[in-house]
């Protein structure tokens, strides 16, 4: 550095400057009191940020050392608004978010010059097209959710929203996305904080979503309240029951709602005292075991009056996931639908390791889920829902092709709600009014209109698969198979989902035939009557799983079930 300008250099300008104003203010005009005002208030951050201990830059460069925490805070904004690529997703790509707007004020969605994405790119994907396209005359896809055991089925619509809690989401937040569903016609989970007095006021279809906490149906300790649960569950618009096994962005992470944040509002919805830490514990206390996973979910059908109960869970561990399905085989007993959410899914809040690095992506649980079902024979019993990073109807086609009856979203509908992707959901100051409690900020977000921006989003992305299947010549979506959609792997090798993600016939895990990998080592892991696996993967991996079985290990399988 040149001797005449050191790291204090522009302190010293500055108060160099301070008197200079000051002289001139007072020899002159008074004009220069106003920027020897600013100039003096420089100089005292100066002083203080050389007699500050905690960051070294604004020690060794006062004033100016400011600037980098100046950069840092506006860098999301400054790269959002002129640097960030259109297609780049973090986490939603600016095209992505596009889409929504466009479809959610009912603009030209269209896009001129061709595709901006790299069609030779690997991970690359496509739906094959017909010669001979089907003319898609009604786009309102509906799935009938309800087994054998249920006495009130639901006609429920493939796209709906995603679990969001009150607290989490702002009330008029939820009020849009309730009225917007109650427009048009399809479902709004309501995440597992409760349902809210905001849940209920506009009377759309809800799927009432219980989590560990028991919130809205839960003793002053925590533990599931038969009866205050079965005087919310049957009320009119409660439709569906989702037990909240785990959710994508932070699978077996609990949480706790500081007292704080407990308003008198959030407390009446989730059942809980004002003012204290609102604890969401990290598994459930109404069952243990699979076996009594079973069971609760036939008790919860029978207090809400035979409406659908199923769960929700990110994968994990497969054997988990196994026990779940070897429990339903056993007691005959089955979910009415199972949510699949993928690792991919967003959240308030979560720990970074959560985030990146837990929990099994969407399309490998999904496709878990939907041959399991298959292997053991319960397919048709049991619907599937999807959930993670669903924006538009090819997202919506790859899943359903995967095995999903139906696709539900969260973030998606949140920008068509206002969300600008700031990312600031976990600090109170959602500039869109989107995420906070705050009752200014909130007011930004007007329910009248943004209900219309979600039935109008929601339309028009089931519009757009109707265009979608017609092409590749289906007239539903419940047609799409895995071998409609194509990806290009490494290599520039082409394979289609068929190929990557091979079916199971009916009924093949009961008769013993383990074709794949996943299933010819974690299957006989599994056991109905606990979480826990009958051994380690790392001894069914090496071949010396019969040699680490309990001498009861064999007990509690059943034909067709023994370790290979």
């Amino acid at each position: 550095m040149h001797p005449l300008f050191t790291r204090h250099t522009a302190f010293h300008v500055i108060i160099a400057l301070t008197v200079v104003c000051a002289l001139l203010a007072l020899s002159f005009s008074a004009g220069w009191w106003l920027p020897c005002l600013l100039f003096l208030g420089l100089s005292l951050l100066g002083v203080y940020d050389l007699n500050q201990t905690r960051h070294a830059i604004r020690r060794n460069y006062p004033v100016i050392g400011n600037l980098r925490f100046l950069f840092e805070f506006i860098r999301p904004e400054v790269r959002q608004y002129f640097f960030e690529d259109d297609t780049l997703k973090l986490p939603f790509s600016r095209v992505d978010r596009s889409l929504v707007y466009q479809r959610a004020k009912q603009q030209m969605d269209q896009r001129p010059f061709g595709t901006q994405g790299d069609v030779y790119g690997n991970a690359y994907e496509w739906i094959n097209h017909a010669m001979v396209p089907v003319h898609v005359q009604d786009h309102n896809f509906r799935t009938t959710v309800g087994g054998p055991d249920c006495t009130q089925p639901v006609d429920l619509s493939v796209f709906n929203i995603s679990a969001m809690s009150f607290g989490a989401l702002s009330a008029n937040a939820v009020m849009a996305l309730n009225k917007g569903a109650a427009l048009g016609r399809f479902a709004h989970d309501t995440g597992e904080g409760g349902v809210s007095q905001y849940h209920l006021q506009h009377g759309g279809d809800l799927i009432w979503n219980i989590g560990s906490g028991y919130f809205g149906c839960r003793n002053q300790d925590g533990s599931f309240s038969e009866e205050r649960f079965a005087d919310m569950a049957r009320r009119d618009n409660i439709r569906m029951i989702e037990i909240k096994l785990s959710q994508g962005a932070k699978p077996g992470h609990g949480g706790i709602l500081p007292a704080p944040k407990v308003t008198p509002e959030i407390a009446a919805a989730r059942g809980v005292p004002v003012g204290q830490d609102c604890v969401s514990p990290s598994s459930h206390s109404a069952f243990q075991t699979p076996i009594e996973l079973m069971h609760f979910i036939a008790r919860l059908r029978e207090l809400s009056g035979g409406k659908p109960v199923g769960f929700k869970l990110c994968i994990g561990h497969p054997w988990e996931w196994f026990a779940m399905a070897k429990a339903m085989v056993a007691t005959g007993i089955t979910p009415d639908f199972i949510v699949v959410d993928g690792s991919e899914g967003g959240t308030g809040a979560a720990p970074i390791e959560f985030v990146d690095h837990v929990g099994t992506p969407l399309r490998e649980g999904l496709r878990l889920v939907h041959n399991t079902l298959v292997g053991v024979g319960l397919r048709e019993r049991i619907r599937l829902g999807a959930s993670g990073k669903v924006i538009s109807a090819f997202d919506m086609a790859r899943l359903m092709a995967l095995g999903a009856d139906w696709c539900n979203s969260a973030r998606a509908y949140m920008f068509a709600i206002g969300c600008i992707q700031a990312q600031t959901c976990h600090t109170g100051r959602c500039p869109t009014g989107v995420t906070t409690q705050d009752p200014k900020r909130q007011q930004a977000l007007v329910v009248e209109d943004k209900s219309v921006r979600v039935a109008n989003y929601h339309g028009n992305t089931l519009k757009a698969l109707g265009e979608l299947l017609g092409a590749a010549g289906l007239a539903h979506p419940n047609q799409l198979r895995p071998h409609h959609i194509a990806r290009r792997i490494a290599n520039g090798e082409v394979r289609v989902l068929s190929a990557l993600f091979p079916d199971l016939e009916k009924g093949e895990l009961l008769e013993g035939r383990f074709r794949n990998t996943i299933f010819r080592t974690a299957w006989p892991m599994a056991q109905a009557e606990s979480f826990e696996p009958l051994y380690s993967l790392s001894a069914a991996l090496s071949g010396h799983a019969d040699k680490t079985l309990a001498p009861d290990a064999h007990a509690g399988a059943q034909p067709g079930m023994e370790p290979a």
